[in-house]
């Protein structure tokens, strides 16, 4: 279970896609020390092995006491991942320290091959150098790395070129993150159907070549496509249900995925933004284990349209939040899948 904590609404950069609308300054009423706290007695009362925290933002470096939190959150038995933007404070003391806290792994975010497209997308120049510094630093202090790529209209001819320039840098994990029009996202235009089928047979051919492992964010039909690959190399439907594929199984949005914001305001995902409860009112496990917002996403025999009639709906239920985001429908269909259900059933 993953629990993503929006830390701060602060950030420096200026992001077309920033899910969190980000600003130069903290929100004033963002959630107090002594409130993040008892989030984190929230967090440990999932029980062992307590959910995975992941620290984001904004730019969780701009939180008032963070490695304080950090040590919090261990003592606590909670693990701690950080998603840091690319700023001067992101220098290799930073990642001494980091590493130091006993920081589980960073995310860095790469949108281009080159510091042209890359800061275009961050709105703020010399943001690609920066990454390419923290990525090597990261290695460097011996860090786990995850970089993540932004796919859209915008950058989806140089996915190819960002694939071959990780290849020098120490990655464990290349996350591909399909565009939700939510936030600034609005501004960018998502791939269509057919362009994401593509993408996703891409990196289905990747995947037992590629250094690093590679993984899709917010594109759930990925897991079909890979069912589908399999089942063609003779594999059977137990095989397959055996097979890393079936990690994260079906939806994931609220359902081992939750998000509390800066305000403390609880969602299924950063990216699905339907309010389900305030960590101020009640407990985080209240809110994740009974909330209807919560178990409306979760329950994929609700789902309308193809989603609904689909034979993969339990391994993938397509993303619930884009299908809100172009439906105003929780259980509406995922308009970036381009599979016409057979009403089959191979591994549903």
């Amino acid at each position: 279970m993953l629990v993503y904590w929006e830390t701060t609404q602060a950030c420096p950069l200026a992001c077309k896609h920033c899910r969190a609308s980000a600003m130069p300054t903290p929100h004033p009423l963002q959630l107090s020390h002594d409130e993040a706290e008892k989030l984190l007695d929230d967090i440990a009362s999932f029980g062992s092995p307590a959910p995975h925290l992941v620290l984001t933002g904004g730019d969780p470096l701009q939180r008032d006491r963070l490695f304080d939190l950090i040590a919090a959150a261990q003592s606590r038995g909670i693990k701690v991942s950080v998603t840091p933007a690319a700023s001067p404070l992101l220098t290799k003391e930073t990642f001494v320290q980091l590493k130091e806290a006993g920081v589980d792994s960073i995310a860095l975010s790469l949108d281009g091959s080159t510091p042209a497209r890359h800061d275009d997308i961050r709105q703020v120049p010399g943001t690609f150098e920066i990454t390419l510094n923290a990525a090597r630093w990261a290695g460097e202090v011996g860090l786990p790395l995850q970089v993540n790529t932004l796919v859209a209209e915008e950058t989806v001819d140089d996915l190819p070129a960002i694939y071959e320039l990780l290849h020098g840098f120490p990655l464990m994990r290349w996350s591909l993150f399909f565009l939700i029009a939510v936030g600034r996202g609005k501004q960018l235009n998502e791939v269509t159907s057919v362009q994401g089928e593509e993408i996703m047979h891409w990196v289905q051919e990747l995947v037992p070549i590629a250094p690093f492992q590679i993984k899709t964010t917010e594109a759930p039909s990925y897991r079909r496509v890979a069912s589908e690959t399999m089942k063609s190399q003779g594999m059977s439907a137990d095989d397959i249900r055996n097979t890393s594929v079936h990690a994260g199984y079906g939806i994931r949005d609220g359902n081992g995925i939750v998000f509390v914001s800066h305000l403390g305001t609880v969602y299924p995902s950063g990216f699905l933004p339907m309010e389900a409860g305030s960590v101020r009112k009640q407990s985080l496990k209240e809110i994740y284990q009974n909330s209807e917002v919560f178990r409306k996403v979760r329950d994929v025999d609700h789902f309308d349209g193809k989603c609904g009639k689909c034979e993969y709906r339990r391994i993938c239920g397509g993303s619930r939040a884009r299908a809100f985001a172009h439906t105003g429908d929780l259980g509406g269909s995922d308009p970036l899948c381009d599979y016409q259900p057979s009403q089959v059933a191979f591994v549903a």
